[in-house]
């Protein structure tokens, strides 16, 4: 059995199998699709695999075969391998960051970034599995023991974005899998690659095989057929809010668990007090990183107005100063959009915007001549004078779009900031130590920050947003392992022997 996924050369690109029951294998239904590099879209990365409900069957009955044997495998050991797979990635950590910028296009620093993370959360989930995973609680009772053990839920479906195409396909399945699930792993189709090879190196690291089986082919097939699996026990999505309310009524109706991270809407609130140059600096790399297609990127500034202009200005300048381009370009400092579909579609909101009667700062269209033609490029984009009622200040964009929302106190701040249906990251600049409680207590949100960007969150601290940004779960952190839990209370009695 060949470890490589890769199947054979093209003239462009290779063509990828599918990882079931430890193998490289083609879909049923004898169908590829192209990945291509958002820079250039006339370059192919590769040919991955059109998996069909043949190939999720395959897959999951595989998982179920696989799952017993790894939950009868002591947790220590399962982390050994997790500790493995993040060795095996620190070794790997250019080539794979490169792949990434080709298949998804932001910058080279931040794809390593994103392979980062998923060394962290390896190595962090590593050490989760010598930790207790219980607790021992009195009992009102004598003569009694009580404790709360920890047992794996079965086969666990998880369903991954474009956007971060490895760091979130990582911290979903690495709980998981230290928890003793057997997985099934469903990547985005704009990036399937470093799910693959993640798949790889897990097995490389000693994962048995059939615990994790990796799945490609288009969402709207695989990812019902996933959620409404009768052999599948948990999803765990991360994607828009619309796609999270469609696959929670899947699961509703089996009563399926299902965890949700979802859109955003955040806000950075620049009060009177704020360093501007802090703020600026922090709100361009918050709105324009990765092209603004990240769940917590920073989408509204909700800026004081006796500060309004000399930080709209400011931000103006910063995102003018941008260099766009190819994100293997280390000079570059902003790559393109995923895909040409997504320049379309956030042109739309330029235009709702101009409708609406918000002010064009900068930007507002596509980069789409030269050396740009082939690429999918879009200005960094920047209205003010909006107001919150416009669909561009409540409607997630995903891309280097941001508006300015004047406000004139701390209540009306927090107001406009709590207005959308959102609740993921929200971000405050101010040096009022009375400001800051205050801003703990009252936003709505999941993340808060102070004096920095509404991006930039740590494995270690729960990961999740309130309202319409998730149903209620976190991931990261060191309840991680307990989402792809079950809890079961024991109670232990040990009355005197009848005489």
């Amino acid at each position: 059995m060949s470890m490589s996924p890769t199947l054979q050369s093209t003239e462009q690109g290779q063509t990828y199998q599918n990882f079931i029951a430890g193998e490289w294998r083609n879909s049923k239904s004898g169908a590829t699709f192209s990945s291509t590099n958002p820079a250039n879209t006339d370059e192919i990365v590769g040919y991955f695999q059109k998996s069909t409900i043949a190939d999720l069957d395959e897959a999951v009955a595989a998982a179920r075969q696989a799952q017993p044997g790894w939950a009868a495998t002591p947790a220590p050991e399962r982390g050994e391998i997790l500790l493995r797979t993040a060795l095996l990635l620190e070794q790997q950590r250019e080539e794979l960051a490169t792949l990434m910028t080709r298949e998804m296009g932001k910058v080279i620093k931040e794809t390593r970034g994103d392979i980062q993370t998923a060394i962290d959360v390896a190595k962090f989930i590593a050490g989760e599995g010598r930790r207790a995973e219980g607790e021992t609680i009195p009992s009102a009772l004598n003569n009694k023991f009580c404790l709360t053990i920890r047992q794996p839920l079965g086969v666990v479906g998880i369903i991954t974005p474009w956007n971060f195409p490895l760091a979130i396909p990582a911290w979903k399945t690495l709980p998981a899998l230290l928890a003793g699930n057997a997985v099934i792993l469903k990547p985005a189709s704009d990036t399937p690659l470093l799910s693959l090879k993640m798949a790889q190196i897990l097995h490389e690291a000693g994962l048995p095989a059939g615990v994790l089986n990796v799945i490609t082919g288009p969402g709207g097939v695989l990812g019902d057929a996933l959620a409404s699996h009768k052999g599948v026990n948990m999803i765990s999505l991360t994607g828009s809010t619309e796609v999270g309310r469609h696959v929670a009524e899947i699961c509703g109706r089996d009563l399926r668990r299902c965890t949700l991270e979802l859109g955003g809407k955040n806000a950075v609130i620049v009060l009177e007090d704020a360093d501007l140059d802090l703020a600026v600096e922090n709100v361009a790399w918050g709105a324009f990183g990765t092209s603004g297609q990240r769940c917590t990127a920073t989408s509204r500034v909700i800026v004081h107005k006796a500060v309004q202009q000399a930080f709209t200005d400011r931000l103006a300048a910063a995102a003018e100063k941008l260099n766009i381009g190819n994100g293997l370009d280390p000079k570059v400092d902003m790559g393109p959009l995923v895909n040409k579909g997504r320049v379309k579609a956030v042109h739309e909101y330029t235009q709702v915007g101009q409708m609406e009667g918000a002010t064009l700062v900068t930007g507002g269209s596509p980069l789409s001549d030269g050396e740009y033609s082939p690429g999918a490029f879009y200005k960094p984009t920047i209205f003010t004078d909006v107001s919150p009622n416009m669909r561009i200040a409540r409607e997630e964009v995903f891309g280097p779009f941001v508006s300015i929302l004047p406000i004139s106190s701390y209540e009306e701040a927090v107001q406009v900031a709590n207005s959308t249906e959102y609740g993921l990251s929200t971000s405050i600049f101010t040096n009022d130590l009375r400001t800051t409680f205050r801003a703990m207590r009252d936003i709505e949100a999941g993340l808060v920050y102070f004096n920095a960007s509404t991006t930039g969150a740590e494995i270690h601290l729960p990961f999740g947003g309130m309202k319409a940004s998730g149903n209620g779960h976190r991931e990261l952190g060191t309840h991680a392992v307990e989402e792809f839990s079950e809890t079961k209370s024991v109670f232990l009695s040990y009355p005197p022997a009848h005489k």
